[in-house]
């Protein structure tokens, strides 16, 4: 066997079925390849189904099974109803990678209940009642990878971002105590961290050029992450590779996070 071919068959997902939530844009679409590119199946959800239509004819034209689900992770009846599907179909999930999340950027005297509401329940309540969800399945079969995306400010705080750096921060403090609670059940759980990727999110930050190359001056390697950055991580971290890894959070971060973050510029387009 080439090492080639060795390093295939450690990362093999094979028989595995993944569940990625947001996967109708950014990020989750960018995790849902490269899982589907080292074999597992996948359950695509979003808040609307139809948004998952193209995609989901993408993963299916590469040999893969996906199927594309409604799921509002803000809604517990939502949620319950998305995995009776999923199971049903499946018949097993192996992998959950909760990347849903959404953000308000504003400075903090201007955030809002409404604000803070929208993206905490969206970022932290709905990726612990999935999480919760789907442990519920991985316990009866002993086994389950479950991969919460978080972010640099999981670690970091920023300027005109409290509500998204407090659901981040829970994020990674949820992520330990799952893991914690859920090890002697089969069940690995870890915080995937990206630092600065251009998404839907973020993208009137990417249109001022000054912007960006402060940015890139205080990024050790000198450039915003591109999504094929995350792919070793993603599969790692689902993968038997990881068996021993659990509680951690993972930055992708091109090494912002040694300390360049306290030096980051002012963006026009931040408010």
């Amino acid at each position: 066997m080439t090492a080639a071919q060795e390093n295939e068959r450690m990362f093999d997902l094979t028989g595995r079925v993944a569940l990625v939530t947001g996967a109708s844009r950014g990020l989750g679409q960018y995790f849902a390849r490269a899982l589907a590119r080292h074999g597992a199946d996948l359950v695509l959800t979003s808040r609307k189904r139809d948004h998952l239509h193209e995609f989901q004819q993408e993963i299916e034209g590469t040999g893969r099974k996906a199927i594309a689900l409604e799921l509002d992770v803000r809604d517990a009846d939502s949620i319950a109803q998305m995995f009776e599907q999923a199971i049903s179909i499946c018949g097993h999930i192996d992998i959950l990678v909760n990347n849903a999340g959404c953000n308000v950027r504003k400075p903090a005297l201007d955030v809002s209940w409404q604000d803070w509401n929208q993206v905490l329940d969206t970022n932290l309540r709905g990726s612990f009642f999935v999480a919760q969800a789907a442990a519920r399945h991985m316990m009866e079969r002993g086994y389950g990878r479950i991969i919460n995306i978080g972010s640099v400010t999981s670690v970091f705080g920023y300027a005109g971002l409290a509500p998204y750096t407090a659901s981040r921060g829970g994020i990674r403090q949820l992520t330990m105590s799952l893991a914690d609670e859920w090890g002697k059940d089969g069940i690995t759980v870890n915080c995937l961290a990206p630092g600065w990727f251009r998404t839907e999110q973020n993208k009137v930050l990417y249109e001022d050029p000054q912007w960006v190359q402060s940015l890139c001056d205080r990024i050790p390697l000198k450039r915003p992450g591109a999504p094929h950055d995350l792919d070793g991580a993603i599969v790692f971290l689902a993968s038997e590779e990881s068996r021993y890894v659990t509680g951690q959070t993972l930055l992708v971060d091109g090494g912002i996070s040694t300390g360049a973050m306290r030096a980051m510029p002012t963006n026009k387009n931040r408010t």
